[in-house]
């Protein structure tokens, strides 16, 4: 069955055993191949004007979401970013992390990015080393880019101080001077990353991509020929050269990564080595900002990683993309985002109950009562209660084709929980209320994940008896302390501490019977979403259509990604397969 479209859900009625599309929202500005491939594939666009008649599934934007978007998003759900992911993003924002990465772990560990220098800030750190080349008589280039701007704007590349003028924030790197040249020509390569998740963190690299070539040959004899030193092919394509057929290079200015692996055979290049320290240079990249993602649920983050090579096959981190561009401007764009678009959809794991209704189909479906599990604060006893619905494997959501079964899971706060003393709990609206067994977390081995929540939630608190009370606000540093903490305890398969303020929930019905209420109220219900590719206990799929799963790349990098993010063991880890696979390089 195809993933385009959902089952029939049966209630009964004639009209609703049809199909229910997919529904997909954009802004004005997100890309048109994202539109173009969801309609192929059988998904219908979101209509503004009947917010309150439809839903939606998937919602792309270029810019961030709201918090309260994150808030109020439904298990049904999905959003293209992650919290906060932009300001990491940011040219100088990355060099802050990756400096601070640097001076912990050891320059060896992150030399893949070109010394850097944020002005005006460190401008006088930037004369000081500016200064001492000069002394040692060294021919140093630098390159300029403006923190907020995209596309190759406002760059350009100097060699002497005279030449450095700014009238905004900047970063002013060390430039590469000896570039891998084909024909001539300089390249870069777009590296398409998906993070599904940032804890624990799971990153994905696209096998496609695309090298982007500079139109004119590389010369340090002219620095100001943005032709032969940038590129971005929003500047290339204004070039003379663009349509012309280069050397080797062809017409336009870029290949596909099956054209760059041909042209690696062709020359006599091994680029097993290279691939796998451009996919270190990604996982390195991602750590050094992960424990600053706010976490949340069912979003996920596409990513463009600029990488040069240079002569001695050394892959350099240029920058990160947020929003990477989706432009179709040539034939190759065609064949690389596409697929891309349609391998992301893949990768999100809709599942054919997540077709929506509109509301009046709602309105007339029938209520499935939820059997819920619920972690208990104090003991591991089961709650003899009335049962409304029996617990059955096949209420497990689908994973892809495969044998893994992805459970979804709710996490609820401040809800009136009962105990073994206390009545059944009841959820629902005002014309159905639906009573709930809870079955404490000792009886199933399953795990659930720790998901941030607004603040005006996480500062509020049940007490025993049922009275809502006040904790004090949670600042940056004990959210990610006790996110920290969270995850350990998941890890172990331990009980909640009974101090901490949030309940964890399974759903044990599909999600699709949740939907069927008139309205999806998060702050009356407190059901908090969860959305994971592959069960907790287990790595996530290795392959999803043209998307290799490059972290965690083993358990133990599962388990030192979830417990507390142990960045030191990872890097140990990473260490010890480059050393195996130079070895097994140099046997042959």
């Amino acid at each position: 069955m195809s993933y385009a479209q959902g089952p029939a859900m049966a209630n009964g009625d004639e009209e609703d055993n049809a199909s229910s599309p997919l529904v997909f929202r954009l802004n004005d500005s997100a890309p048109r191949v994202v539109r173009e491939v969801l309609l192929e594939r059988g998904w219908e666009e979101f209509n503004e004007q009947e917010q309150a008649l439809t839903e939606w599934n998937l919602h792309w934007r270029t810019s961030a979401f709201r918090a309260s978007d994150h808030d109020h998003v439904k298990p049904w759900q999905r959003l293209n970013h992650h919290p906060r992911t932009a300001q990491m993003m940011k040219k100088d924002c990355l060099a802050r992390h990756l400096k601070r990465m640097k001076g912990i772990y050891g320059p060896a560990n992150y030399e893949f990015s070109p010394e850097a220098f944020i002005l005006p800030n460190e401008y006088t750190k930037f004369l000081a080393e500016y200064m001492k080349e000069k002394h040692n008589k060294k021919s140093s280039y630098w390159i300029c880019k403006p923190t907020d701007l995209s596309r190759g704007r406002g760059i350009f590349v100097f060699r002497d101080i005279k030449d450095l003028a700014y009238d905004c924030a900047v970063i002013v790197q060390k430039y590469i001077t000896n570039p891998l040249l084909i024909s001539g020509y300089k390249f870069d390569l777009r590296i398409y990353v998906c993070v599904t998740c940032f804890c624990p963190l799971t990153i994905y690299v696209y096998q496609e991509g695309l090298v982007r070539f500079a139109t004119e040959k590389f010369s340090l004899s002219c620095l100001d020929n943005i032709f032969a030193h940038l590129t971005n092919t929003s500047i290339n394509k204004y070039s003379t050269s663009y349509t012309t057929e280069k050397e080797r290079v062809g017409s336009g200015c870029k290949w596909t990564f099956a054209q760059f692996r041909s042209y690696l055979r062709g020359i006599d290049v091994d680029d097993a080595m290279l691939w796998q320290k451009i996919y270190n240079i990604v996982t390195m990249t991602l750590l050094a900002i992960a424990s600053s993602v706010t976490p949340s649920s069912n979003c996920f983050e596409l990513l463009g990683f600029d990488i040069l090579i240079d002569e001695t096959l050394k892959p350099w981190l240029l920058e990160v993309n947020y929003s990477p561009a989706l432009s179709l401007d040539c034939s190759n764009d065609v064949i690389v985002k596409k697929s891309l678009i349609n391998d992301i959809i893949e990768l999100l794991n809709f599942k054919p109950s997540d077709g929506l209704r509109d509301a009046s189909s709602i309105k007339k479906s029938s209520m499935t009562p939820h059997v819920l599990h619920s972690c208990s604060h104090t003991s591991c006893e089961s709650v003899n209660s009335q049962r409304t619905e029996e617990i059955k494997p096949s209420s497990y959501a689908k994973d892809y084709s495969t044998e893994n079964k992805a459970p979804n899971y709710v996490q609820s706060v401040n809800s009136k929980t009962t105990h073994p003393d206390t009545s059944p709990r009841t959820i629902g609206d005002s014309e159905t209320k639906r009573s709930v067994n809870e079955i404490c977390c000792k009886c199933d081995a399953e795990e659930t994940s720790f998901q941030d929540f607004p603040d005006d939630t996480m500062n509020k608190r049940v007490t025993s008896n049922g009275i809502t009370g006040s904790s004090p606000r949670k600042t940056l540093t004990s959210r990610l302390r006790e996110r920290m903490n969270v995850s350990q305890r998941l890890a172990d398969s331990k009980v909640i501490s009974k101090t901490h303020p949030v309940r964890y929930t399974r759903i044990i019905t599909t999600v699709e019977s949740a939907r069927h209420y008139n309205q999806w109220k998060p702050n009356e219900y407190n059901l908090f979403p969860l959305y994971f590719i592959s069960d907790l206990d287990k790595s996530p799929p290795s392959h999803v259509g043209n998307f290799l799963l490059v972290f965690p790349f083993s358990q133990s990098s599962l388990l030192a990604s979830r417990n507390g993010m142990d960045i030191k063991s990872i890097i140990q880890e990473l260490s010890r397969i480059m050393h195996r696979l130079s070895s097994s390089i140099k046997s042959v």
